[in-house]
């Protein structure tokens, strides 16, 4: 039977950033990066406050819906 990965949602909200204060800010919204090696071992690959992508516990995130309007908002600023 093959194991099914979890989906990494497009976008999450930061809800702690204990040891990362500089590049995580609680309340904002993060764009994921897809990396299911990362995501398969508790960790999420986000762009963060420096603009690149890096590896944090998932437990600093909550996945969110965002209108369509908004992804695509987003989507142009990227």
């Amino acid at each position: 039977m093959r194991k099914t990965a979890r989906r990494q949602p497009p976008f999450v909200i930061c809800i702690g950033r204990q040891g990362y204060p500089a590049a995580l800010e609680v309340g904002k919204v993060y764009r994921v990066v897809p990396d299911p090696a990362a995501t398969a071992r508790g960790l999420l690959r986000v762009i963060d406050e420096s603009d690149e992508d890096y590896l944090y516990p998932d437990e600093f995130f909550v996945a969110i819906e965002l209108p369509q309007r908004v992804v695509q908002a987003l989507s142009l600023s990227a």
